[in-house]
């Protein structure tokens, strides 16, 4: 099973590597620049094309009611009755991968790379920057919903099982549509976590062309955050019939603690989540050298996040956090002495060592 498919998970966060921290090499106790030589087969690469196709991949994920504007025209209407079984509405959001599955947890890390992708590159998007937003927002939509009830968020629509044996168009479906949920009783703080990252990464996209909506999601977060926190224990615990071996968490969930108090400091500007990292930080993992990225763990992600907030707004209590990052960059950047990544000739970033194998579907 693969996960779902994050737009930029790889190529923003490399490129942010390259923005935010330069990378110094060591020789012999000394520090010097390492020189970084152009690959020929870059500027051949239609990167704008690879942008738009990247971004209109998600309408074809889209579930719910299409708005007018659908660009994938032959996509229809689907899950109308998502959530009814559980008198809730869950219509919309996003089907995993090549199945009809809405699992909440891949869902909003994914909404959280396309927001970070936009806060940091936007400016260049130009065409592509109003449909990028929109994906997002077709993600947040849903994410308040799943959060619309205290202490409670929805965070699966389907059997995976019974799905995954039945190959449909969603238009067609007729398996089950069971809605798997967390709450105090059956915690979930990887997913909570992930879901609260998600909507204050959004509520930053928001702030300046829609700063009501950009309200709603940051008051939303911060109220998801805390049940996260309160309410600790492990997704794939509670609810592992429905979710293993689709999406364990086998990184605990420490990380998305820290990587959702990042994004909340970045929302909010509250001092309070600076202080709960500050606090918090080393029993949740900031000293780990876990070099991977991705929907399971974070840990890279809230260290280059919080790196930055050292590097631009001189944020001294977070300086430890640039040196983890720093590790992790010079790891991925070719030519420097400790580059353990190999790269294909696309290029993307494949055998590093301490990262799971690329799943086939």
């Amino acid at each position: 099973m693969a996960s779902f498919p994050s737009l930029f998970t790889s190529s923003s966060l490399l490129f942010l590597l390259f923005l935010l921290l330069p990378c110094t090499a060591y020789y012999g106790g000394a520090r010097r620049p390492f020189s970084h030589h152009r690959h020929p087969r870059f500027a051949s690469h239609n990167y704008r094309d690879a942008l738009a196709k990247s971004i209109i991949f998600f309408e074809g994920q889209r579930s719910g009611k299409l708005p007018h504007n659908q660009r994938i025209t032959w996509r229809k209407d689907s899950g109308l009755s998502d959530g009814a079984a559980m008198h809730v509405d869950l219509v919309g959001g996003y089907y995993d991968a090549g199945d009809n599955v809405k699992f909440g947890f891949p869902m909003a890390f994914t909404t959280t790379m396309l927001s970070w992708s936009v806060i940091e590159f936007g400016g260049l998007m130009k065409g592509e920057l109003q449909n990028a937003r929109e994906a997002i927002r077709w993600g947040t939509d849903y994410l308040l919903k799943a959060t619309a009830h205290p202490n409670t968020i929805y965070v699966q629509v389907g059997d995976a099982g019974k799905d995954h044996a039945c190959w449909e168009r969603p238009e067609d479906m007729d398996t089950p549509r069971t809605v798997v949920k967390i709450d105090q009783n059956t915690p979930g703080t990887e997913v909570a976590a992930e879901t609260a990252a998600a909507l204050a990464a959004a509520s930053v996209v928001f702030r300046r062309c829609d700063p009501n909506y950009s309200k709603v999601l940051a008051r939303r977060a911060i109220k998801v955050f805390e049940f996260a926190d309160k309410h600790r224990g492990a997704y794939s615990t509670g609810l592992r019939p429905y979710v293993c071996p689709y999406y364990c968490d086998f990184s605990g969930y420490q990380d998305e603690l820290l990587w959702g108090a990042a994004w909340l400091h970045k929302a909010t500007r509250n001092p309070m989540y600076l202080n709960y990292i500050q606090a918090n930080g080393q029993t949740l993992g900031a000293d780990e050298s876990d070099n991977t990225f991705g929907w399971d763990n974070k840990h890279v992600g809230a260290r280059i996040l919080l790196s930055k907030a050292f590097l631009v707004q001189n944020v001294q209590p977070l300086h430890d956090y640039k040196s983890h990052a720093d590790n992790y960059i010079c790891s991925l950047i070719p030519g420097t002495p400790y580059t353990t990544a190999q790269y294909t000739p696309g290029p993307h970033s494949c055998n590093h060592p301490t990262s799971p194998p690329l799943d086939d579907d």
